[in-house]
């Protein structure tokens, strides 16, 4: 069980979107909806963590009233969610953008540029939009990449040749590349579809929690972070307290600081945010009471 002084001390609550916040159905649990209102109006702060496009976050940030910047694309865009202001964007250069493209038509990979507002795909890569599992997104084919060099935070490659993919991965990193990061792994809807993303070294969910909480001048310490995937361990790892939803993988219920006992199905997020609800109003009462 978490401490009562600690959950009386938080300030700003972090969600990851699809498992966590989010049922299967793409929707909000109604209690989650209501305890985050009560929970503004005490002064606590919410913003979302997730790997999703900033685009795809919009219905979620106006049907919760979050006007925080949210954390997209697993940290490569802090960008605000009512007023559109960016506070940290991490653009791929665009030398490695093109390198990227020539390796995916050498090892006849399928490729897309992720930007904030869309995944752009040409003819060649047609497969795209139904290969890529990026919920929510906009996807917009272009007859060219040539124009969308720029502003790339991601760079996603797909293909069903596992060494094809481990290759271009290779080459996207040091020594080969500079200040990049990339990571492959095997899909999870789609049998024997590899995929290899490539952002800029220093963009993930935590980094994008230190950044937000400097930019609020917020203590991590005063933070809370919830999650159920292993693209939530750096936010684990981030020095907040740490929630994992039923449904989470092992590593992070490892990690975690509490486990709900319900699912994100069942509303999870209410789960925790009930008690957090409980520590303010008995703080509030005794602030009362002592005077």
């Amino acid at each position: 069980m978490i401490s009562k002084d600690i959950l009386r001390k938080l300030k700003l609550i972090v969600f990851d979107l699809d498992g966590t916040l989010l049922r299967e159905d793409g929707s909000i649990g109604p209690d989650s909806i209501a305890l985050i209102k009560q929970l503004r109006e005490m002064g606590v702060y919410f913003s979302i963590a997730t790997g999703r496009l900033h685009s795809a976050t919009t219905q979620f940030i106006r049907e919760l009233g979050i006007d925080l910047p949210i954390i997209s694309l697993d940290g490569s865009l802090i960008k605000g969610g009512i007023d559109d202001t960016t506070i940290y964007e991490s653009n791929v250069p665009v030398k490695y953008v093109k390198k990227a493209i020539h390796y995916a038509d050498q090892y006849l990979l399928k490729i897309a540029l992720c930007h904030a507002e869309a995944i752009y795909y040409t003819e060649n890569n047609s497969v795209i939009p139904e290969l890529l599992e990026k919920f929510g997104a906009t996807y917009d084919l272009v007859s060219s990449y040539d124009n969308i060099l720029e502003n790339t935070l991601e760079i996603v490659i797909a293909g069903d040749y596992r060494d094809s993919i481990k290759h271009v991965e290779n080459r996207m990193i040091f020594p080969y590349s500079f200040g990049l990061q990339a990571s492959s792994y095997k899909s999870h809807r789609h049998g024997g579809i590899y995929y290899l993303e490539i952002r800029k070294h220093g963009s993930s969910k935590g980094k994008g929690l230190q950044r937000l909480s400097k930019h609020l001048k917020i203590s991590v310490t005063e933070t809370a972070v919830m999650g159920d995937w292993y693209n939530d361990k750096s936010l684990f790892e981030s020095g907040g307290l740490k929630i994992a939803v039923q449904n989470a993988v092992p590593e992070l219920k490892n990690m975690a600081d509490f486990v709900t006992k319900r699912t994100n199905n069942e509303d999870a997020v209410a789960e925790f945010l009930e008690m957090v609800l409980k520590s303010k109003q008995s703080d509030n009462a005794d602030k009362r009471n002592k005077k």
